[in-house]
């Protein structure tokens, strides 16, 4: 089968298994990017993951992560949902949790893409990823020409925004690889204005230290003081970046894969309810959901946060 050809059958099958973007790059070091991460991490914009600082090196070349790597695969999965209101202000979860844990539902699929790359290529090597692994997930997406890199640092598909999950698969063979796409921002800074924390701390430069999202899901120890008045209500994630993003408000169309369909409780429940939650209960609702990450004690941290800077 031609090289062409052959790119052709994967991005379909993509499609088939109900990716709705699937673009190509090819698998080489990241030069422009290396000086730009290495700037965010020891300005410690990281904040306290550490795990970030690790592994500096196969972030930027995928060929530490799969010898002989010559394609990345970039796929994205829409995650908006049919409803996008909160029931409760003072309790509101991030989009990207509603459902099942997208770890599962993404590396499931594109471990069927592989398996279907193999009946084409039977002696291709390679190797699934979903956020998970040193893998710099956006900028492999944007050199897959699927969108560029916003203000907010989440990547934006023209003409369908930002609420998509991003995955890749990084395999030995050489494919037909796409251009990127320009950057369409222009002079907009709505996400930078609209950042109750002021996180954006400059365009496409986010301080994780400042972050709804990282306060509420990557920290930790207690939530400073000094945002008691700006977490909006937000108990796990923050949306409000892509929420005024106007290729969101114009562009975002529900999500269709049923694995993502809301979870009864994050539907229904108000503050008050969810400070009632139990240990055992939380444990038995969350366990596919990424509203297990902080644990339990976390997830309650964040709503006593909430409770007494509403009191």
């Amino acid at each position: 089968m031609k090289r062409n050809q052959l790119t052709r059958a994967i991005k379909n099958y993509a499609h088939a298994l109900g990716f709705q973007y699937c673009g190509i790059s090819k698998a080489e070091f990241l030069s422009e990017e290396a000086p730009l991460l290495e700037k965010w991490l020891n300005t410690q914009k990281h904040g306290l993951m550490a795990y970030m600082e690790k592994y500096f090196d196969l972030r930027l070349n995928p060929k530490l992560l799969v010898e002989g790597a010559e394609s990345i695969i970039s796929v994205l999965l829409n995650y908006y949902p049919q409803n996008p209101k909160h029931k409760d202000a003072n309790a509101k979860i991030s989009k990207y949790a509603w459902g099942e844990d997208y770890h599962f539902v993404i590396k499931d699929k594109l471990h069927l893409l592989f398996e279907y790359i193999k009946t084409l290529i039977p002696d291709v090597q390679g190797r699934a990823f979903v956020d998970s692994a040193p893998v710099m997930d956006k900028v492999w997406a944007k050199k897959s020409g699927l969108g560029w890199i916003g203000k907010h640092s989440n990547l934006i598909v023209p003409k369908a925004g930002s609420f998509f999950f991003i995955g890749e698969l990084i395999i030995t063979e050489p494919l037909e690889y796409d251009a990127p796409v320009q950057d369409l921002c222009g002079s907009c800074t709505r996400c930078i204005e609209a950042c109750p924390t002021q996180a954006i701390t400059e365009p496409y430069v986010v301080d994780a230290n400042r972050c709804i999202s990282y306060l509420t899901i990557e920290l930790k120890e207690a939530i400073p003081d000094e945002f008691k008045e700006n977490m909006q209500g937000w108990a796990f994630g923050c949306d409000i970046c892509q929420d005024v993003c106007p290729w969101n408000i114009k562009f975002s169309v529900p999500h269709t894969e049923p694995r993502f369909t809301p979870l009864p409780e994050i539907s229904n429940y108000t503050l008050e309810e969810w400070l009632k939650l139990e240990e055992k209960t939380f444990k038995q609702i969350f366990k596919n959901s990424p509203i297990s990450r902080p644990k339990y004690k976390g997830f309650m941290r964040n709503l006593q946060f909430i409770q007494q800077n509403e009191e």
